[in-house]
């Protein structure tokens, strides 16, 4: 497998780079440094911490999830 890093410079470029990859089924990851969350998405995150904190959710240990998706 090789990796192939390229810039995108705006929204359309993006648009229209992923419109081709998809016609030609490739698979594809995005990565970037722009991380915007929406309010509704801040809220969201905000309850989870708090429900978490509160003890209405749990974790898993690290070790749980490893052993879970060894394999893959």
């Amino acid at each position: 497998m090789e990796t192939l890093k390229i810039d995108i410079q705006n929204d359309q470029e993006k648009k229209v780079l992923l419109a081709f990859l998809d016609s030609l089924s490739y698979h594809y990851r995005s990565e970037s440094n722009d991380y915007v969350l929406s309010d509704e998405q801040i809220k969201e995150m905000v309850k989870r911490k708090a429900d978490f904190l509160s003890g209405k959710t749990t974790s898993r240990s690290w070790s749980e999830i490893k052993q879970r998706y060894e394999g893959v």
